[in-house]
């Protein structure tokens, strides 16, 4: 069954908003005491309270729970508007569009799904798929990224103040250091931390399919090598799959994560959606040759099930984007089809580094040259790939804003200068030597004709 009908087939039969997500999965950053069921929506904060006698209560919080009994009625959380979204492009587009609910329910049996759909809303359930972050302990300070997720972003409003005059920063991702993001010292008992080794203890080993390890950058934290110890120690124990980010950075140990994975059979997750100065620029502290030199490593090992590129689809990563997928064929050709994979997730804040904050003209160009990228490696692509490059390709061709609370084009790229040429001043870059392919645009912003 392809994505599509499994939406109109399988999903839309249970209720027209139903997603697994809210029932089964969950990230949830434990240095902070917050949890979401996926990437899309606003992090909401865990009941300390609530921990303290029933660490179930992670993931199956208040908000949670009146969000299941949204969508068991038919009706759209509004934490999930990336989904609403990308499927109400298909009033526009020839090819309806998948969104992610899709993605995030056909990973689990239609049995759990019918079962989701016969429990009260307000009933504790089972996670199945979890992705942790222990702390924000980060070496890179990513463009898109903020300091509630990097130590090293935190450093630098700690050092250089907060960014000015972004009007369209409505979530405050460059105003202050995020402290409320780690809110224990790394020698400090967590209480959240405390909650999830208890949970994985007791009963979460054995109900989870596969626990996801995220940050910060994961392999930076003692938490992580515990839990990896724990699984080589319990062999047997528990059949969940191991799975962990990492941005593969040149701070990172890859000899001891190689000897420490040994016959663990796990998937690496990473991130890049550029190649060169872009994929430098955009992910500060990345460098390009030492990331794909150690993809190479960890493919050449077989040591994992697979190696997955994760994308941030924003503004200035088109320029290379295509450059970047055909590096993923290439190493798939080599290492075998399923050794490697990659995703496309479009970014939505700070709305300003939206691909859509870029003009007409560009953004066509670009989609134009993805889709005919796509048609001529379509034999290369797993479905999903093929799916997430015709979601991207609509998005810039249909989708005007980022998100429903979006400020006005002329505000976004107004923030869009301002920011780059603060990002510019701290990190010692230059935009216009690394996007070429933008710098007449880039120059008009600087004039005031937006």
């Amino acid at each position: 069954m392809n994505d599509l009908d499994y939406k109109h087939l399988v999903l839309d039969s249970l209720t027209p908003t139903f997603c697994a997500a809210k029932w089964y999965n969950a990230t949830i950053w434990l240095g902070s005491g917050q949890t979401t069921s996926c990437h899309h929506p606003p992090a909401h904060a865990i009941d300390p309270a609530a921990i303290a006698t029933n660490p179930r209560a992670l993931h199956n919080t208040d908000q949670k729970k009146a969000d299941r009994g949204l969508m068991l009625r038919g009706a759209r959380p509004a934490g999930c508007e990336y989904c609403w979204k990308i499927e109400d492009m298909a009033e526009s587009t020839a090819t309806p569009a998948v969104s992610d609910r899709v993605y995030k329910s056909k990973i689990y049996p239609i049995q759990a799904l019918h079962l989701a759909v016969a429990t009260p809303p307000e009933q504790d359930v089972d996670l199945r798929t979890l992705e942790i972050a222990f702390d924000r302990t980060c070496q890179f300070a990513c463009s898109y990224c903020n300091p509630a997720f990097s130590s090293t972003w935190a450093n630098d409003i700690k050092k250089h103040g907060a960014y000015q005059d972004l009007h369209s920063d409505g979530r405050g991702h460059f105003t202050h250091a995020h402290d409320s993001a780690q809110l224990y010292t790394i020698n400090q008992s967590n209480p959240y931390i405390d909650a999830f080794f208890r949970w994985w203890e007791t009963d979460l080993h054995r109900s989870l399919q596969e626990l996801r390890i995220t940050g910060g950058e994961p392999l930076m934290s003692a938490h992580t090598w515990r839990l990896i110890d724990w699984f080589k120690t319990n062999q047997g124990r528990s059949s969940t799959r191991l799975a962990i980010n990492s941005n593969l950075g040149e701070a990172v140990d890859v000899d001891r994560l190689l000897a420490s994975t040994q016959h663990m059979d796990i998937d690496l997750y990473t991130s890049c959606e550029a190649v060169g100065q872009a994929a430098e620029y955009i992910r500060s502290g990345l460098v390009w040759d030492s990331w794909a030199n150690t993809v190479e490593r960890l493919l050449e090992s077989g040591q994992f099930r697979c190696v997955h590129v994760m994308a941030t689809i924003n503004a200035l990563c088109l320029t290379t984007l295509d450059s970047l997928l055909e590096c993923i064929v290439n190493w798939r050709l080599e290492y075998g089809r399923e050794a490697v994979s990659f995703t496309l997730n479009i970014l939505r804040f700070p709305s300003f580094q939206s691909p859509l904050v870029l003009p007409d003209e560009i953004r066509t160009h670009y989609s134009q040259v993805l889709r005919d990228w796509a048609r001529a490696h379509t034999a290369q692509l797993q479905e999903h790939e093929r799916n997430h490059v015709q979601r991207l390709v609509d998005y810039l061709d249909v989708v005007k804003t980022p998100h429903s609370e979006a400020f006005e084009l002329e505000t976004l790229r107004k923030d869009f200068h301002s920011f780059y040429q603060q990002y510019d001043a701290r990190r010692g870059l230059n935009f216009e030597l690394a996007f070429p392919e933008l710098s007449a645009w880039y120059q008009t912003l600087a004039s005031g004709t937006v």
